[in-house]
């Protein structure tokens, strides 16, 4: 089913060829959103320049070969151009039908499917997630979430940082205290936090254990055996916590999706060699580096992407690139999206302008950085503790649920909650209020952690659109009619009945939108202005005592495919919708 605006727009490009001859046909009208009633083309204007008359003539021609059957109630010129186009109520109603008797919501599936790798999360290994994870496994799962609705082969992948010069320290620390203090099953990553301080300081202070550490580090990288077994004990410690925060946010992330840094261990060498061979990485002062062009230094010097450091030892540049080229050489992607912060911006042009060099990116192949905006406190800044340091991501869920429970029995509820329901319910509304919090702002803009503002029942918030949910489900339970018996038909019978109609409408672009610009928070602002209409519709239409059966069974069917809409909608984000509240 398409929008308004594509269909409004074919219709205008058809008028246009006919109007002014079939070179015109390709031009591109600017419609307006679909939250006007009357969707305005600005055609005109443009076009007056090129043809040497007056806009409003221009205008008046278009509308004169406009095709209006069944689809446009009336065409009108305003202003000194302005092509004003209203839509029939018919045609609005039977999309609206066509949508509700849809499974995907006349959502379609995309012509050509692309293999897409959405890399997101991406923690260390023996270190909690902080507050800076929160937003990079948020929005990549929202992402991927996204594209895989529209039909897109999507590969998650967690690139999680397990390997490198810190393991020596962590492997030579875990054997001075005994292994069974990682092994236990209960071993928490508070424990190994702790551990990884711990390490550091005896790193840091103590020259022979320094020392061992570095014998280690070569160890772990040469392959030997024991040494990998311990490295695998601090993985999978991690792994265990990492699967204990996605569980609790929602996430799609398993441990299928893994691929740390130490999966291309074995590629950097020959990704090396490659470029090498090239000509592309040459020695200077030391070290093999690439020159991409374009990129300079305050002083007009070309900056480099080090390939390989001065001791030989590799860097995250050449990891990411050994990781570019097995994803294209291995997984046959078509597209990259990298959900990191914005800070890593210029690493990223610099390593993706590489990989076109060597060929591995190409117009068949996509590579772009998702950069996501840091996370600031109510002062302004980056989001820290009292004390200034880093903000653990489990506590801050902690303390959402925590106020969202205090918000909670505010409200007024219809029913009684037992204890085990309650907690539930709590838990859905103090995740989803810091998902849609984060979502619902520009992935590359900085946003206020506030909590006093996420949890509340109002504005634009989480806990407003689980609340819409769970009042148009209480429509259903008092009427005694299961959501899915609501078939209609729809009739348009009044503004506020033909507002939510054309926003249902606009889902399927919207969510089209967010995925081929990786902005999940399209959609989540879709969905804010769909329980607005919605709000609008149930203040001004009564549903169960609707005057007449026919309009009863058609605002019923308005109140079930919005239903179906915000869900939807909302699970695409990761937000829980909780069937009561």
């Amino acid at each position: 089913m398409p929008a308004p605006q594509l269909v409004l727009a074919a219709r205008v490009q058809a008028a246009l060829a006919a109007a002014f001859g079939p070179s015109y046909a390709d031009a591109d009208p600017v419609i307006r959103p679909s939250q006007f009633a009357d969707l305005q083309a600005n055609v005109a204007l443009p076009l007056a320049k090129k043809l040497g008359r007056r806009p409003r003539e221009v205008a008046d021609e278009i509308a004169a070969h406009l095709d209006t059957t069944g689809v446009i109630a009336d065409a009108q010129v305003s202003g000194p151009g302005f092509l004003n186009l209203t839509l029939s109520d018919d045609w609005i109603a039977m999309q609206a039908q066509r949508a509700l008797e849809d499974a995907r919501l006349a959502v379609p599936v995309v012509d050509r499917p692309r293999k897409v790798v959405v890399e997101y999360s991406s923690p260390n290994v023996a270190k909690e997630m902080h507050v800076g994870h929160l937003r990079t496994t948020i929005v990549g799962d929202a992402i991927a979430r996204i594209l895989e609705f529209l039909g897109h082969d999507v590969m998650r992948d967690n690139h999680v940082g397990d390997w490198g010069t810190p393991f020596g320290m962590l492997i030579e620390h875990l054997l001075d205290l005994g292994e069974e203090a990682a092994a236990r099953d209960d071993a928490s990553v508070r424990d190994l936090t702790s551990f990884y301080r711990v390490a550091r300081e005896k790193f840091d202070g103590d020259a022979e254990f320094a020392d061992r550490a570095r014998k280690r580090v070569v160890a772990l990288q040469a392959g030997d055996p024991e040494t990998l077994r311990l490295w695998r004990i601090l993985v999978e410690v991690s792994q265990r916590y990492f699967d204990s925060v996605y569980r609790r946010l929602g996430v799609t992330l398993s441990d299928d999706h893994i691929r740390g840094e130490s999966f291309y261990n074995d590629l950097l060498a020959p990704t090396v060699r490659e470029l090498e061979d090239k000509g592309i990485a040459v020695v200077s002062d030391g070290a093999l580096c690439a020159f991409p062009p374009g990129f300079t230094g305050r002083e007009g010097e070309p900056l480099p992407v080090i390939i390989r450091k001065s001791d030989g030892g590799y860097n995250y540049s050449t990891t990411d690139l050994a990781t570019i080229r097995y994803r294209v050489d291995n997984d046959h992607v078509d597209r990259m999206v990298y959900v990191v912060g914005a800070p890593q911006s210029l690493h990223f042009q610099m390593v993706f302008a590489v990989a076109r060099m060597a060929g591995w990116l190409g117009d068949e192949v996509e590579a772009e950085h998702a950069q996501i905006g840091n996370v600031l406190g109510t002062d302004g800044k980056i989001l820290r503790t009292r004390a200034g340091g880093t903000v653990k991501l489990s506590e801050l869920v902690d303390e959402a649920v925590e106020r969202a429970a205090t918000e909670f029995d505010k409200i007024p509820h219809d029913e009684s909650f037992d204890d085990a329901t309650r907690a539930a319910i709590v838990e859905a509304v103090g995740v989803g209020a810091v998902k849609y919090a984060d979502l619902s702002v520009a992935l590359d803009s900085e946003y206020v952690f506030d909590l006093d503002r996420m949890i509340k029942f109002h504005g634009k918030t989480g806990p407003y659109l689980q609340y819409a949910t769970v009042r148009i489900r209480s429509i259903f339970r008092k009427g005694g009619v299961d959501p899915e018996s609501a078939t209609g038909p729809i009739v348009i019978g009044n503004e506020a009945e033909r507002a939510l109609a054309l926003k249902l409408l606009d889902f399927g672009s919207i969510v089209a939108q967010s995925g081929e610009t990786s902005e999940p928070h399209r959609l989540a602002g879709y969905l804010f202005e769909l329980a607005q209409a919605y709000t609008g519709f149930f203040e001004t239409c009564p549903v169960l005592k609707a005057p007449d059966e026919p309009t009863r069974a058609s605002r019923l069917a308005l109140c079930a495919i919005t239903l179906r809409t915000l869900v939807t909608g909302l699970d695409l984000l990761g937000v829980p919708t909780p069937e009561r509240m």
